[in-house]
């Protein structure tokens, strides 16, 4: 097969499950893979079994997820198509260029679900060939976030501006959990931080019943 990453023919990526006709990561409908594996320790993790890069996980070529796309693509119209969520996605970036770089010559969409945690060149090769990005900054406070998650934010900040610079589109996504990311202040702060963002959609949502066990 012909393309621009010949080297990367043989990647694969671990995945803990996929969803049919999902709605909620991204626009229209989505084929959603869920990646096993994920860097950040969040107190309220909406799947925590899939946080463990050693976990139960089924290996998939970038064929085989073009395949079920291609099932699919009827349902997809004009904005639906792949969505790869976690875990953390860009924990296996090779696989994940591989995946994106042949389902859009497909002609499938590509959006990436991120906690924006590694920069490198490798992670910009992977934003470029994403068509959105749905960047999960859980706190603007890097105390807040690193008790949060484990890490700070500086490196998740980052990658938002090189996103926003890139001219192409993000949403920033939020969790609002009592007690843990719903300060006011800090709720201010994060606003400003991105208000004069010209890219971005800002996604505010309330933890789900499995995320309320914080």
């Amino acid at each position: 097969m012909a393309g621009k990453y010949p080297a990367l023919l043989l990647y694969m990526l671990k995945v803990h499950s996929i969803e049919t006709f999902g709605t909620h990561e991204g626009p229209g409908i989505r084929l959603v893979v869920f990646v096993q594996g994920c860097n950040f320790r969040c107190l309220y993790c909406h799947n925590p079994d899939s946080q463990d890069i050693t976990g139960e996980a089924r290996e998939m070529t970038s064929e085989e997820i073009i395949e079920l796309l291609n099932r699919q693509k009827e349902y997809f119209k004009n904005k639906g198509g792949l969505t790869v969520s976690g875990g953390e996605p860009t924990l296996q970036v090779r696989g994940m260029i591989d995946l994106f770089q042949k389902v859009k010559e497909a002609g499938f969409n590509t959006v990436l679900d991120t906690n924006g945690s590694i920069v490198s060149s490798k992670v910009s090769e992977l934003y470029a060939l994403t068509d959105l990005v749905l960047l999960d900054v859980k706190h603007i406070n890097p105390d807040l976030h690193k008790k949060i998650t484990g890490h700070s934010n500086e490196s998740v900040l980052h990658n938002a501006k090189l996103r926003e610079e890139s001219g192409k589109p993000m949403w920033l996504r939020y969790v609002l959990v009592p007690g843990y990311s719903n300060q006011e202040e800090y709720l201010y702060i994060w606003c400003e931080h991105f208000k004069n963002y010209k890219q971005v959609e800002i996604d505010i949502t309330r933890p789900t019943p499995t995320e309320r066990n914080v």
